[in-house]
């Protein structure tokens, strides 16, 4: 993975940080339903389960419907990836905890298509985010070919960085 810096207007921090808030938010519930879970109950809810419950909770409520479907059902994707990686002997992975404002700032794009990222300049690039448009970012390096996602994130100074995940081969 490479890591760039992103620099977003005003309006678009607003955006990325609401991004953040509902990635958090949603992890967060799922982190709730299954931590209720013991021998003996039935199970917490799937990843469907929860995507159809993500579906009523955004109709209910319209600050969560005002976000990217997206970068919810992202984050409970990552929520059921880390809840399989728990429960995998092989892998030391501990159980998926509650992620806190301020700190655990970031969240998911997948499906990404090529013509998201363009170059600008020598030195500046932008990438294409759902509901922030085209956000800037600092072309240190060559961009990955075959990025199929990206992972943005604001460190604890307040900074934002873009990551492009690549399959290796």
């Amino acid at each position: 993975m490479s890591r760039y810096r992103l620099f977003p207007t005003p309006a678009q921090q607003v955006v990325l940080q609401n991004h953040c808030a509902h990635a958090r938010y949603v992890w967060n519930l799922a982190v709730e339903q299954h931590s209720h879970w013991h021998l003996g109950r039935t199970s917490a809810p799937g990843y469907l389960e929860q995507c159809r419950q993500l579906t009523a909770v955004r109709a209910e409520h319209e600050w969560l419907a005002a976000g990217s479907q997206m970068v919810q059902q992202q984050a409970l994707r990552d929520f059921a990836q880390a809840k399989t990686a728990f429960l995998d002997p092989q892998n030391p992975i501990g159980r998926p905890s509650w992620r806190k404002a301020g700190r655990d700032e970031g969240f998911r794009i997948v499906a990404m298509k090529p013509g998201h990222v363009r170059r600008l300049s020598r030195k500046t690039g932008e990438v294409w985010m759902p509901k922030a448009g085209w956000v800037r970012f600092r072309w240190s390096r060559a961009v990955p070919s075959g990025a199929k996602s990206y992972r943005v994130k604001m460190d604890p100074a307040g900074r934002w960085h873009i990551a492009f995940a690549v399959i290796p081969e």
